[in-house]
């Protein structure tokens, strides 16, 4: 009856003492709301739940060795299986953490970009990591068990290399993904080349990176060889864009009088048209004497990455204009042919 009595004052004992720590985290937890720091946060989570069960299985471990308990039974009361279950209750608190850690920290990093690649790069950490360490607690708790696990490790190491030859080009693909998140060489909306493929990115994902071309085709090329790829970004290092015009006039044409034209056109169209930059200003070469013309090289620079077609066009339509206008001859390609008698 003395032995009913212990027990029972330990178990009501434990569960005064759970109430108390429960008290205390609910009053942590109130504290870490209010300091900028996350990692107490994450702590006081990690910790409230596993230290209270922690406290009544002890408490219900102690209450147990006051009374007398079937012989079939008594196993319970070995130590082993009670430092099994701190075990499961410490990777508890770990695994909690550190998926806590990764969602929190993660998230906040992959808000920094425009791709949506890094956010599921943590999905996946925050699934991996939890898996994993609950596998190596698995295998602890088998160990300390003194059950053999040989067999489960070679078998899992067949599986292992199983699967990483089937996911060869997937986890080539993955990490591709992963350098391109580190290493930036664009971002969702650059106009890039790739392999003379050239259009706007869409979506970087984990397996590959979606490129929507100018004729409004989507391309999808794998990550891994975007990554071993040179690629040209005309978005950066800023959004404006050097665009060429050739131009061509006959020979005896007024070299002078063609600059200065140019010059003209140049100017005009930098003030009417907004996506034409007067800084940094057009620039007029006259370049070389052609086989059929005397040629000229015009420079403009884009407001955007994006129009270089319209100011071709604009530039274009004027110099057709302006040299019809003064009676200046637009070459085609022409040989003379001088026959002997």
């Amino acid at each position: 009856m003395t032995d009913l009595i212990s027990a029972v004052a330990v178990i009501i004992l434990g569960l005064i003492i759970a109430y108390a720590v429960y008290r205390i985290f609910s009053w942590l937890e109130i504290k870490a709301d209010k300091t900028e720091s996350k990692i107490d946060d994450i702590l006081v989570l990690s910790l409230k739940k596993p230290v209270i069960i922690a406290i009544l299985l002890g408490v219900l471990f102690i209450s147990l060795s006051y009374v007398t308990i079937p012989s079939k039974y008594e196993w319970i009361l070995e130590g082993k299986y009670l430092n099994t279950i701190l075990i499961i209750l410490a990777t508890w608190v770990f695994s909690t953490f550190a998926q806590s850690f990764i969602s929190l920290y993660g998230r906040w990093i992959s808000e920094q970009t425009d791709s949506t690649m890094d956010d599921k790069i943590i999905d996946i950490l925050e699934i991996s990591t939890k898996y994993v360490i609950w596998f190596i607690a698995f295998l602890l708790i088998l160990s300390y068990l003194e059950i053999d696990i040989t067999p489960l490790l070679a078998a899992g190491g067949v599986a292992g290399i199983a699967v990483a030859l089937a996911a060869q080009d997937l986890i080539s693909n993955f990490f591709g993904g992963a350098l391109i998140i580190i290493d930036k060489p664009f971002k969702i909306g650059d106009r890039i080349s790739i392999d003379g493929n050239l259009g706007d990115v869409v979506a970087v994902g984990p397996r590959s990176t979606r490129i929507q071309t100018l004729d409004y085709q989507l391309l999808t090329i794998p990550n891994s060889k975007i990554s071993n790829t040179i690629i040209t970004n005309y978005a950066m290092p800023d959004v404006k864009l050097k665009v060429r015009i050739p131009v061509s006039v006959a020979y005896g044409t007024d070299i002078k009088k063609v600059k200065e034209m140019l010059y003209e056109i140049a100017n005009k169209a930098a003030k009417d048209y907004e996506y034409i930059l007067p800084e940094p200003k057009p620039s007029i070469y006259f370049l070389e004497f052609g086989d059929s013309s005397l040629n000229f090289m015009m420079i403009m620079w884009a407001g955007r990455f994006n129009v270089s077609w319209e100011i071709k066009d604009v530039i274009n339509t004027e110099i057709d204009k302006r040299f019809a206008e003064e009676g200046i001859e637009i070459p085609f390609p022409q040989m003379d042919v001088h026959m002997r008698k």
